[in-house]
């Protein structure tokens, strides 16, 4: 498959995971706030890697991780479905703390007391 068209595809999947992702009902997903981080898929679209992350933590990101895979049946089907794909790629569900450590890094910087320039510059002439 071409590098452009398993792009496209792989946008594809993202955006069609982040819709169907809304409409589960498990607890275990619904219950904290899931990102799809990154999607990443084989060439032969016979697998695709999710990266998922949770805003309240890593253990959150590893029970939804449960929740989406008794529910992967579903969302393969559904995947099918809306992407009129010939070939719908196994689903491998990754947890990852991205969402976190960004969080993290955010108010890191946000509580640090640096001036800015535009203030510098004020003083100084």
């Amino acid at each position: 498959m071409s590098n452009h068209k398993l792009g496209r595809t792989t946008e594809d999947i993202k955006r069609e995971l982040t819709a169907i992702f809304r409409e589960l009902k498990d607890p275990r997903v619904t219950s904290c706030f899931l990102s799809i981080v990154r999607v990443e898929v084989t060439n032969d679209l016979s697998y695709c890697t999710v990266y998922i992350s949770a805003l309240e933590g890593m253990q959150k990101a590893k029970e939804a991780k449960k929740g989406l895979r008794s529910a992967s049946g579903y969302i393969r089907r559904e995947l099918g479905h809306r992407l009129k794909l010939r070939h719908v790629p196994e689903l491998i569900f990754t947890p990852t703390d991205s969402i976190e450590y960004s969080a993290e890094i955010s108010r890191i910087l946000g509580s640090l007391n640096i001036k800015e320039d535009s203030d510098e510059e004020n003083n100084a002439g």
